[in-house]
């Protein structure tokens, strides 16, 4: 016979006593103190001025940004959070983010950070600042375009691919066989920058364009090694993130928590395997570093200064470097690399303007001087129009649209002109920045033309997608280098189209705005004749 335990009921009562007061009570009373003056702005939900479970609903919907951005269509500043506030007004900008705030990065990039901060995390100013100090000269355009080698070796790698898949010429009005749709140019573009970041930053040939495929060989902390999708383990990495990150305080618990459910686990072992990916590849570097090899690489800004003298850098600190720089740096140029093309292939017009400035720019002379349908940079780094499909593309469609929070200093700050207390995450979305039809008319559509003349200097406060201030990507020269260099040769030697007439990508929010497949058909283009005085 089994008898039911009366001196656990006691226990069980109390516990769920605790936890209505903890999670339920205890919220609503913080709620409406309003100690921070915070419900005077309308919530994101019902619910969302009490608890951050209305954005964790929203994070998995994998829309936070767009669904964001049409509520901003009517509100200025929405509270999606407890603590947290998220602005639709660009003016925002300089006081969120511009080199004077006293704001600083909010506990998100605390609570995911490892056990050293990379230059992305770190939050303490003056840890930042030497952190920049330290790399800022190997991420400088002077030294970059001294490696314009790597990234022109890198294009011509995915270049010979493209040769090889060439198909027939599509014919007018026709859309293209399925057998014809033999170039993923999502997992392509993805190859070329983990290839070039690599053989910037590492000086490590990692071959992906090569083999067709990121299978890569990564190592634990015990030494032994294992291999992984390379790509898989990133990005599934940041998705359990996106969708368990809030709220800051409970997510290490809720992080283990999530790993009993099926698909959480399945993200949380990915994430593990990434951790040996940047590892293996420090551990790599480091081994010819000590074998005397002089090598010209982010690697070697690590290790030690301009001068040659040793850095010091904690093993541990280099590892996270290595990490963010194989993750930025590839990730979002090659979503954005993604984006230009699949906007030129839905705007002809704006596609036949920027082949015919390419075409005018360079001649098929210096096309076989630069060898396999590489264009050298400096021949077209100064193309406004090709800059302006460029920067159009990342207005419309930012790698990373989520909003990076900032927290209000103890004293704390006004934003538009309203006094925010201490302790508030405040963000804009790069995404609900680009929509405002005030600063961007026809926001919602491809319009280059936007950013030439003085009109397009007119519009650079605006433009959120490398962030802004202090904290903007370091490495958005680079990325601007590889996009040129690469949209630049591919519109130069090939035409492609799409599945379909009105086709678009899936597409998923994570920490990043991540693009599905992108099927294409390419083949050699034929390029008309150009006239001397189009651009008089």
């Amino acid at each position: 016979m089994h008898f039911f335990n009366l001196s656990a009921v006691p226990y069980a009562t109390a516990l769920a006593i605790w936890a209505l007061l903890y999670f339920v009570v205890y919220p609503v009373v913080v709620y409406f103190r309003d100690v921070k003056g915070l419900r005077r702005f309308p919530n994101m939900s019902l619910l969302s001025g009490i608890s951050y479970v209305p954005f964790m609903i929203l994070a998995h919907t994998g829309q936070r940004s767009t669904h964001l951005a049409e509520m901003h269509k009517r509100y200025p500043v929405i509270r999606t959070g407890p603590t947290t506030l998220s602005y639709g007004d660009p003016a925002a900008i300089k006081d969120i983010y511009g080199h004077g705030t006293q704001c600083t990065k909010d506990k998100q990039y605390l609570v995911t950070s490892g056990s050293h901060f990379h230059l992305a995390d770190v939050i303490d100013k003056s840890d930042h600042a030497r952190k920049r100090k330290l790399l800022s000269s190997a991420y400088a355009l002077k030294n970059l375009e001294l490696w314009e080698h790597k990234v022109a070796d890198k294009t011509a790698r995915m270049m010979a691919h493209f040769d090889k898949m060439c198909t027939k010429p599509l014919l007018k009005g026709c859309i293209p066989a399925s057998a014809d749709l033999n170039v993923d140019y999502r997992a392509w573009s993805n190859f070329f920058s983990l290839d070039a970041i690599a053989d910037i930053g590492l000086s490590e040939k990692l071959g992906f364009l090569d083999q067709g495929h990121d299978r890569i060989t990564a190592s634990r902390m015990d030494g032994t090694k294992y291999e992984c999708n390379f790509r898989e383990c990133l990005y599934e990495n940041a998705h359990k993130q996106s969708l368990l990150v809030w709220p800051y305080s409970w997510y290490s618990t809720t992080n283990k928590i999530a790993d009993l459910i099926p698909f959480y686990r399945r993200m949380g072992k990915l994430g593990r395997d990434w951790d040996g990916i940047p590892l293996e590849l420090a551990n790599r570097r480091l081994e010819r570093h000590r074998a005397g090899e002089k090598l010209d690489d982010f690697f070697t800004a690590l290790m030690e200064d301009k001068n040659g003298h040793p850095n010091n850098l904690e093993w541990g600190e280099i590892v996270a470097e290595v990490s963010i720089m194989m993750n930025a740096g590839s990730a979002t140029t090659a979503i954005a690399l993604t984006n230009v093309l699949y906007q030129l292939l839905r705007n002809p017009d704006a596609m036949q303007k920027v082949q015919t400035e390419l075409d005018h720019a360079i001649s098929d002379d210096e096309e076989e001087d630069i060898g396999q349908g590489v264009v050298a940079y400096d021949r077209v780094k100064h193309l406004p129009y090709l800059r302006a499909c460029l920067d159009e593309s990342l207005r419309l469609l930012p790698p990373t649209p989520q909003g990076l929070g900032r927290e209000t200093p103890v004293e704390g700050a006004y934003i538009l002109g309203q006094f925010i207390p201490a302790g508030v995450s405040v963000s804009m979305s790069a995404l609900v920045a680009h929509r405002c039809e005030r600063v961007y008319p026809e926001a919602n559509s491809y319009i280059p033309e936007r950013w030439l003349g003085e009109k397009g200097k007119e519009l650079q406060p605006f433009f959120l997608t490398f962030s802004a201030g202090a904290r903007g990507c370091i490495g958005r020269n680079i990325s601007y280098l590889e996009q040129t260099v690469v949209l630049a040769s591919i519109l130069r030697r090939y035409s492609f189209a799409l599945p379909f007439p009105g086709w678009e990508p899936k597409r998923l929010e994570t920490m990043n705005w991540l693009v599905g497949e992108m099927p294409v058909k390419v083949w050699r283009r034929q390029r008309a004749a150009v006239d001397e005085d189009y651009w008089e």
